[in-house]
């Protein structure tokens, strides 16, 4: 067999980060974990599962570079920030889960509006206290 052609890595590397999502989710809902793990690794997932973008989707070219880059930094960062053991019980989590069925996306979908929520929440409160000053 010979190497590996790039879509067959780009599919790979879809999966790998898409599993990596789902542990990290489930890393937050480990009580083991310390708070700014679990603020990073909800960020980063929230921002994955986003409709919303740094930068749109639309622009050419720079619209996925956020895609491409600051999703998979933010995974490394979480993933650093959680000891490893809890990684590897969240990773045998997600993959017997994954065996019995796939994880529902409406987890998911909560999680990231009611990040989305408290960020609008916060910038209006930043922004009504410059305003009102």
């Amino acid at each position: 067999m010979g190497q590996p052609n790039a879509m067959t890595k780009l599919k790979s590397y879809a999966k790998k980060t898409k599993q990596n999502l789902f542990v990290l989710y489930l890393s937050y809902k480990d009580n083991r974990v310390p708070w700014y793990a679990k603020a990073v690794a909800i960020c980063v997932v929230a921002y994955a599962f986003s409709p919303i973008d740094l930068i749109p989707d639309f622009i050419p070219i720079l619209g996925y570079l956020d895609d491409v880059i600051l999703v998979p930094l933010g995974i490394t960062l979480a993933l650093k920030l959680i000891p490893p053991y809890i990684i590897e019980e969240n990773r045998a989590k997600a993959e017997e889960m994954k065996r019995n069925g796939k994880p529902k996306n409406w987890v998911f979908a909560i999680i990231i509006v009611l990040v989305w929520i408290l960020l609008a929440l916060w910038v209006g409160k930043l922004v009504y206290g410059l305003l009102n000053r």
